[in-house]
């Protein structure tokens, strides 16, 4: 044994280090993580199953329907950002887990998913040690990957491109996983990784040729919101697989990603039943990443600001798909600015006044669903919908929702008068004939979108002479009502960036622990600005073939209530 003479006998040593099995970490447990603690796990587990044949196949037995597991024990990921030490485990945050969790129910229901994502979320690597997972414990599976270029998809040495990801999930993997009689030089080739062992394969394609390689169990597409022929893409990819995973950050409205994402409906862990032929969308946001604070986005965002990149920066960070849009109504960025506005304006920072008021946006259409919206005074505190299309039921619903509010006040609920909307006062009126419910409880009253302006001599710009008349700048009173909203959120936005001081019942809140807030942030940013043939204001509340906003719908008419009969004041503190 040699010894060193010159070592101190009597320095600290250093703490021995505790093997830690990895499993998915909380936003407060991340910055604990000791990637060094996870080796010394996997070393001394390696050595365990080496030695112990029973043991190892038993573990993988238990790998075979543990895909996360096997990822965190036994993979690892690459960012070349992180200076020295570039390879790590593939610990996952909570989120990550989520994500293999739900991809475990495409393949189990054959379902198609979308990802929605911002940038570096981690989302392309996740999918690639599925893929890799699949390839070693599901007998002739077959796995395609594909992106709009070819060098996007393999190229040798390229981390960036999909199979050299693959190829380096699994070298670094240790030998006891890779397939009996595996060898790099014959089923390692272009696109195209074999597993000799079980007959399981990945393949990929790029650009137009994407489908057009044979069946395959499922289908990734990478960046496909970015496709420049995505259409013939869904032709060839339809025939040929019965999971097809869009992942992408967002990439302006109409196309085919886009409009796929607006058909699908939203994937929680704690549902467990979807409609069938229904696109799931699982969505990445930034918030759900514990490195990615408040104050990276808000130097990311001061960045993008100082280059003029703010489109840029709205869509990949905020996944915003109408930041493109030049003439879209009200800004994202003003409304993620007004959440828990009423905790942000010290003047807002009081006890709310037990005011209620709702809007009710009745599905009428296809894949329309029926959304109910609750403020307490400026503050929204509640946002829902459903898919029911009786109007009876939908009423039935609307109060009963009303009805977990504790207030001793009225609640005027404006919900949407025109078409399947007609039929829901006269279940309102049997209700109350039968005394079920009272007017001086819930009171419903019709709103009329395409009814004439409120106040039609009132300026614009209230107390500005110079200002447009109502009548002159407004086609109808929706567009008003649009309007109104805007300046609700861009007056709140001014207030919490620049100090701005206005009359409180003139600005805004979104309660964070809204349900659905994000989806209804998105609706309320979706609308764009449009002239009638008169050369006034209308909405195009779904551009480019967009869903109906029936969450924002709902909003607007909670926050801007139809005129009583024969009145001219809007209730709401302003004239337009």
């Amino acid at each position: 044994m040699f010894i060193d003479t010159n070592a101190d006998l009597f320095a600290p040593r250093a703490p021995v280090l505790k093997p830690w099995r990895p499993r998915a970490l909380t936003h407060e447990e991340w910055p604990s993580l000791d990637y060094r603690a996870v080796y010394a796990w996997r070393i001394q587990t390696l050595d365990l199953l080496r030695r112990d044949s029973t043991m190892l196949k038993s573990a993988r037995e238990y790998y075979s329907t543990h895909p996360a597991q096997f990822i965190m024990e036994w993979m690892d990921t690459y960012n070349p950002r992180k200076g020295k030490v570039k390879w790590m485990p593939f610990v996952f945050f909570k989120r990550q887990e989520e994500f293999i969790t739900y991809v475990e129910q495409l393949r189990r229901d054959s379902e198609n998913g979308l990802v929605e994502k911002c940038r570096d979320m981690g989302a392309s690597w996740i999918g690639c040690a599925y893929s890799v997972w699949c390839w070693l414990f599901l007998p002739d599976d077959a796995t395609g990957w594909g992106s709009r270029k070819q060098e996007l998809v393999d190229k040798l040495g390229d981390p960036d491109s999909i199979f050299e990801k693959i190829r380096l999930l699994i070298r670094r993997l240790p030998d006891i996983w890779l397939p009996e009689g595996f060898k790099w030089r014959e089923h390692s080739t272009f696109c195209k990784l074999i597993n000799p062992a079980n007959g399981a394969v990945i393949a990929g394609e790029s650009g137009d040729n994407i489908g057009r390689g044979g069946r395959k169990s499922r289908f990734w597409k990478d960046e496909s919101a970015h496709y420049e022929r995505p259409e013939k893409i869904e032709a060839a990819l339809g025939d040929n697989t019965d999971v097809q995973i869009d992942i992408s950050s967002v990439n302006g409205l109409g196309n085919v990603f886009h409009r796929r994402r607006e058909g699908g409906m939203v994937w929680e862990p704690t549902v467990t039943e979807y409609p069938r032929g229904m696109v799931r969308v699982f969505i990445l946001d930034w918030r759900d990443h514990p490195e990615k604070t408040q104050e990276w986005y808000d130097a990311r965002k001061a960045r993008a600001e100082r280059e003029g990149m703010q489109h840029v920066f709205a869509q990949e960070v905020d996944r915003n798909y109408s930041a493109a849009v030049l003439n879209t109504i009200i800004k994202y960025e003003w409304l993620t600015a007004c959440i828990d506005a009423h905790l942000k304006v010290p003047y807002l920072r009081i006890p709310p006044p037990d005011m209620w008021a709702a809007g009710l946006d009745i599905a009428d259409e296809g894949l329309d669903r029926n959304a109910i919206v609750a403020r307490q005074w400026i503050i929204l505190r509640s946002a829902h919908e459903w898919g029911e299309r009786d109007a009876g039921i939908t009423t039935r619903r609307a109060i009963s929702a009303l009805r977990e509010i504790r207030t001793n006040n009225r609640i005027d609920l404006e919900y949407d008068s025109i078409g399947v909307g007609s039929t829901v006062k006269a279940e309102y009126n049997r209700l109350v004939d039968d005394g079920i419910v009272s007017r001086n409880q819930i009171n419903f009253k019709p709103w009329n979108a395409g009814s004439g302006v409120v106040n039609p001599f009132y300026r614009v710009i209230k107390d500005d002479d110079q200002s447009a008349l109502n009548k002159d700048f407004f086609g109808n009173m929706k567009a008003q009502a649009w309007w109104a909203f805007r300046t609700r959120v861009y007056k709140t936005w001014r207030a919490i960036t620049f100090g701005d001081v206005y009359p409180a019942d003139e600005l805004i809140s979104f309660d964070s622990g809204c349900p659905m807030l994000m989806q209804l942030l998105k609706e309320l940013a979706q609308p764009t600005e449009g002239k009638s043939s008169g050369l006034r204001m209308i909405v195009d509340k779904k551009p480019n073939g967009t869903r109906s906003p029936n969450l924002a719908d709902a909003a607007i008419m909670a926050y801007f209530p139809a005129p009583e009969p024969g009145s001219t004041v809007v209730v709401g503190g302003y004239s337009g």
